[in-house]
């Protein structure tokens, strides 16, 4: 895919619906494989429109300013950025999320986890409210879709980066659930106490020389921090799931995120902290083993 930055058209003095379909062509051009719908999507934004606005308005000219941001938009685009960073926000488990150049975009994948956590913590018949942690929390995804189906629960998210928490933090407090919610600044969970009803972590999981193979959306816009899982793409789980064990109330569920191929490795590690795998994998819309958990099991 070619990604170069150019803008070939102006969209000034155009109308809205020959200025998406001038932004279709050039995102085409270029080999991208969602043109249509990262259009509609930039230039809703640029005009702040949304499809209904765009339909109705279709024949008004862009104003100069609107035309300007459009390619502005484009621009960013084309050299490969993705649309969620360019709009600096992006819809998981149907909330919206703010992002920062310290955090992942949450992806659909990821909602395994949330899934799954679900599942096992429904399982239990608990005496008072589910406490959860996740590790590495970025943006706040995870925990907070968790803090949105779950009224009554109370959560914790840790990350060594001072601006994802914060990031995290805007976060809980747009969605309402602030009061729920703390975030501190930690080593995986090495400030935690404990315990927890259930521990949930999407840790860094690629390979260190696999990093430079991604796609540019991913390699010069998601931090490497959250991507770098060291040499053989297992170091953020050999850290996190003893220290996850250590802290999980006797029946308590750990659930992380694996990469393709990784799940059956991680249960090994869950299992030699002393865990018990007792389903396989969550897997996503690909097929692909997704979301490995593991209990602790009373003693």
């Amino acid at each position: 895919m070619r990604r170069d930055g150019r803008v070939k058209t102006s969209f000034t003095g155009q109308s809205i619906e020959s200025a998406r379909r001038a932004l279709v062509a050039q995102l085409k051009a270029a080999q991208f494989d969602e043109a249509e719908l990262d259009a509609r999507i930039l230039i809703g934004a640029a005009l702040g429109l949304d499809l209904t606005g765009l339909i109705t308005q279709a024949a008004r000219p862009l104003t100069e300013a609107e035309a300007s941001r459009l390619a502005q938009h484009a621009q960013r685009r084309m050299a490969g950025e993705p649309v969620a960073r360019i709009l600096g926000t992006r819809e998981f488990w149907g909330l919206p999320f703010r992002l920062s150049d310290a955090t992942l975009v949450p992806r659909p994948d990821t909602e395994t986890v949330v899934e799954r956590a679900l599942e096992m913590l429904r399982e239990r018949e608990l005496s008072h409210p589910p406490r959860i942690a996740d590790i590495g929390t970025g943006s706040g995804a995870i925990l907070l879709a968790l803090l949105h189906e779950i009224p009554d629960a109370f959560g914790v998210g840790t990350d060594l980066s001072l601006t994802a928490l914060n990031t995290a933090k805007a976060n809980a407090t747009a969605l309402g659930l602030a009061e729920r919610a703390g975030f501190v600044a930690c080593s995986y969970a090495a400030a935690l106490r404990g315990p927890f009803d259930l521990i949930v972590s999407n840790p860094p999981y690629i390979p260190s020389g696999e990093i430079p193979k991604l796609s540019i959306e991913v390699r010069e816009h998601d931090p490497h921090l959250a991507l770098d899982g060291g040499n053989d793409g297992y170091d953020a789980y050999r850290a996190l799931i003893p220290q996850a064990a250590e802290r999980l109330t006797p029946g308590g569920a750990l659930i992380v995120e694996a990469g393709q191929g990784q799940a059956r490795d991680i249960e090994t590690l869950m299992t030699a902290a002393a865990l018990t795998v007792d389903r396989p994998p969550r897997a996503d819309l690909a097929g692909i083993p997704r979301a490995v958990s593991a209990r602790k099991m009373p003693p």
